[in-house]
């Protein structure tokens, strides 16, 4: 595109198309990390808490850096924050693959040693959450190059095709370790990662707005000419001044409650799953990753249809009929031991948490808009906060209670759903739409 001898490149489908492919590879980081960690429980002996902690790991990285990789998006654009992460990413996996190497091929020197194993093995995946971090880098990418009244498809369709990652490979995962092997599969893991950082490379593209800047241009001139090319919303001045902006703002902590409740329960609920269908009603491997890949999927797709209907309807709306969906599904899994229903209950809820987390970002450019990089940062980063947090809480009610308490843990996400209710309430009185 070009105006007044400026030459840009890109495009909104173009931008969207780039920060969704990098984010969908991003998470394939950590991807097999949840499903394999019980055979990291069988060799290193490890306790639920252990375990817990273990597969909410990379959900600390990918959450807390959120936070201030999303505000960076707002003084240089998205594709500086984007690689990096994606490259420390390579890193952490880098790190994993050679532990499963070297634990999978000597089991016996690795359970004399499991403590020194599983701090590295926590080390490493802390580094490959990295990864799931570039979210929230996206989704400030996406925002600056969308209209407002488009933002609902633009980021549920960004966060609803990436979100897809873990439940594809949830899905493929059990038939490679079956086929290939745990090192294998790892290093393939791996594989792709790389591949989809050097996509992104070629293929991100940042908004009118930040191309001029790195043109030499003003602020000012940066801003008029990317209006003039269709761009709605620009960032406040600096990283600094985005977060305290937002920071400020009551509806920003408000939404990071909601995030919390459905993303971060979607990371917790990806890596738990396997576990909790594996050991409470002994299904196979394999079994267990299908209804995972089932759940995982299923929020991720659902999502797209919900920044529809939050375009319709409005973000507040969407959000409390998701979360009585939430509450539902909670409530099933909770009081009724019975696998098949326990299985539309996990359907239910996916449905409820996808919903609800394409209605959050729909709000965030609307309710912050002097800010989005900021806003996005803390509800994409303490939301996603939710996925360190609530597997380790998962793992106590089974420590304490034993096989019962894989059922009984439910009470976190039916609590949570509730909780979030009052809080769209809140936020209907604040605001209308």
């Amino acid at each position: 595109m070009t105006g007044e001898n400026v030459l840009v490149k890109g495009s909104p489908s173009q931008g969207l198309f780039g920060a969704t492919l990098g984010f969908f590879f991003g998470f394939a980081a950590v991807a097999l990390f949840g499903p394999t960690a019980i055979k990291f429980k069988d060799i290193l002996g490890l306790s639920p808490q252990m375990l817990g902690l273990l597969v909410a790991m990379p959900a600390l990285s990918g959450s807390i850096l959120r936070i201030p990789f999303s505000a960076w998006v707002d003084s240089v654009g998205g594709r500086k924050p984007f690689l990096t992460l994606m490259v420390i990413a390579i890193f952490g996996l880098i790190g994993l693959s050679g532990l499963v190497y070297f634990i999978f091929k000597n089991p016996s020197y690795a359970s004399q040693n499991k403590i020194l194993f599983y701090y590295l093995t926590l080390f490493f995946g802390l580094l490959s959450g990295c990864g799931i971090a570039t979210f929230s880098v996206g989704i400030s990418q996406v925002s600056y190059w969308f209209p407002q009244k488009k933002q609902g498809f633009a980021l549920g369709t960004y966060a609803g095709i990436g979100n897809l990652a873990p439940g594809i490979f949830s899905f493929l995962l059990p038939i490679s370790l079956v086929n290939l092997g745990i090192i294998n599969s790892y290093f393939i893991w791996l594989g792709l990662l790389i591949f989809g950082t050097v996509l992104y490379f070629i293929l991100g593209k940042d908004s009118y707005y930040f191309q001029m800047l790195k043109m030499g241009h003003s602020r000012e001139k940066a801003m008029e000419f990317a209006q003039s090319c269709g761009q709605e919303i620009c960032p406040a001045k600096s990283l600094i001044d985005s977060l305290k902006l937002s920071a400020k703002t009551l509806r920003t902590w408000l939404l990071v409650i909601l995030y919390f409740t459905t993303f971060g329960g979607f990371m917790a609920l990806t890596a738990w799953f396997p576990t909790y269908w594996t050991q409470y009603f002994k299904v196979s491997l394999f079994v267990a990753g299908s209804l995972t890949a089932t759940y995982s999927i299923l929020t991720s797709a659902i999502r797209i249809f919900g920044g529809v209907i939050a375009d319709k309807i409005g973000g507040i709306n969407t959000s409390i009929i998701s979360l009585v969906l939430m509450a539902v599904g909670s409530f099933g899994i909770l009081f009724i031991r019975n696998i098949d229903f326990c299985v539309l209950s996990m359907i239910i809820m996916a449905v409820g948490m996808g919903m609800n987390n394409a209605a959050v970002f729909k709000l965030v450019p609307r309710m912050v808009s002097n800010a989005v990089g900021g806003a996005s940062g803390w509800v994409g980063g303490l939301g996603a906060f939710g996925g360190f947090v609530i597997p380790p809480l998962l793992g106590a009610f089974v420590a304490k209670n034993g096989l019962e308490g894989y059922r009984e843990g439910f009470l976190v996400f039916l609590l949570l759903a509730v909780f979030s209710i009052v809080i769209d309430i809140i936020l209907k009185n604040m605001a209308k739409e």
